[in-house]
């Protein structure tokens, strides 16, 4: 397997995508793990209590900056929407409007409690993936917005099957399954997923 393999349920890079890499990196598993420690320290300051009281997740600078924090240093393009089409997704030319429906659907749900915190997190953190406004790293940017969702609400972080969503596999299926259940209108077994 080289370092750009896609596998189930990943996004495939083009190769000016792939050419942004900023570590030299040679197999999937470092590539991985670079993304893991990247991600590790953006974690720290989105979920930092100074953060959460101090930051308004709910805008769209937000959104990118977050992205960006996490993978800065992977990534040149982090934080920036993708300009190419990918096998999920919204057309690249419709990510800025459908993110401002979005954010605006979230900030509504919120003010008026249209559902429970743990739905509101979920159905954000769905929506997100199924733009799919970055190049890579759409679902873990997903869960995390979702988490830092659930902060603001105080609320604890979700789960997520308690195991590595990122890696091939059972939990893999089981995330996907329930997001195109969630695709169809069915988002209890995003939700039962989201806290298992």
């Amino acid at each position: 397997m080289t370092i750009f393999d896609t596998g189930e349920g990943n996004t495939s890079l083009s190769p000016d995508e792939q050419a942004d890499l900023i570590p030299n990196l040679a197999t999937r598993q470092e590539l991985n793990e670079f993304e893991r420690a990247n991600i590790l320290v953006a974690y720290d300051w989105a979920l930092a209590p100074r953060t959460i009281r101090r930051q308004e997740p709910l805008t769209e600078p937000y959104l990118r900056d977050l992205h960006h924090r996490m993978f800065d240093q992977t990534w040149k393009w982090a934080g920036v929407y993708r300009s190419t089409e990918k096998n999920i997704g919204i057309a690249h030319y419709q990510i800025r409007d459908a993110l401002g429906a979005l954010l605006g659907d979230a900030r509504y749900w919120q003010l008026h409690q249209t559902f429970p915190p743990d739905e509101i997190a979920v159905r954000f953190h769905h929506r997100l993936v199924s733009i799919h406004p970055f190049a890579n790293g759409n679902g873990r940017h997903a869960r995390l917005m979702a988490g830092v969702l659930a902060r603001t609400q105080d609320k604890p972080l979700f789960t997520w099957g308690g195991a590595d969503i990122v890696a091939p596999g059972d939990f893999r299926r089981r995330y996907i399954d329930a997001l195109q259940k969630a695709d169809n209108q069915n988002i209890e077994p995003l939700l039962a997923f989201a806290r298992s």
